[in-house]
């Protein structure tokens, strides 16, 4: 595995490369923005760490230019912001997960590979069953496309489709943050639920409506998906 580490504190690279060499990780580390872009065009990665705050080019302008060129490469993001604001628009950019510093090197470790598998493998059920269809919905999880009332919802995200393809999956069903993020992100839970908190926020905007809400809060429970509607909080 290659894995490119955008990121400017030499501690931080210093410790993901012990990491590194632990995993049998190749890593190549850059510590400016516009040196660490150019350097990914040069490459072929399997996962790239950025950082928020980067010299000469930021982390935001790295993967809105990744994310408008089609590539999809799983991106996870080092932040010291902690507001929600500054995760959803990250989010929103099209990274696949974000963690805020400081952090521990085995979560951090646990999501890298997390998302190589979601990218690389997928299981036999959802090879069989690669168009997911309901009410109002109809989902190719081949092509990554995602239909409402039939007109296309081009504004997904990476992980805001595979949220929505693991609920609509198992409609009714109540899932909590924990078993979300075991089974949509990959790794059990290493103390920042709000990952999950600002995706189903994201979601609930973008495929439905107060009128015709799709994406329900069950409270002190979790989250499920029903397009009934009925006896659930939003």
């Amino acid at each position: 595995m290659k894995i490119l580490v955008i990121e400017d504190n030499e501690s931080v690279c210093s410790m993901l490369e012990m990491f590194f060499a632990k995993e049998g990780i190749s890593g190549e580390f850059v510590m400016n923005g516009l040196d660490g872009y150019n350097r990914y065009l040069s490459g072929k990665w399997d996962v790239l760490i950025l950082d928020w705050m980067l010299p000469g080019m930021d982390g935001v302008a790295i993967c809105r230019k990744i994310r408008s060129a089609k590539d999809t490469i799983p991106i996870i993001m080092l932040t010291a912001k902690d507001s929600e604001s500054d995760q959803v628009l990250g989010l929103e950019l099209g990274a696949d997960d974000y963690v805020t510093k400081p952090f521990s090197p085995l979560a951090l470790m646990a999501r890298i590979k997390a998302v190589t598998r979601r990218y690389q493998s997928g299981s036999a059920e959802q090879k069989e069953k690669h168009m997911l269809e309901t009410k109002y919905l109809r989902i190719n999880k081949d092509t990554r496309e995602v239909f409402l009332d039939g007109k296309p919802i081009t504004n997904l995200t990476p992980k805001e489709f595979d949220l929505l393809s693991y609920f609509v999956q198992s409609p009714r069903q109540v899932f909590s943050r924990d078993q979300l993020l075991e089974r949509v992100w990959g790794y059990q839970f290493y103390g920042d639920e709000r990952t999950v908190d600002v995706h189903i926020k994201r979601l609930r905007n973008k495929i439905g409506s107060p009128a015709r809400p799709m994406l329900h809060t069950v409270w002190g429970v979790g989250y499920k998906f029903d397009e009934s509607g009925a006896g659930y909080e939003n």
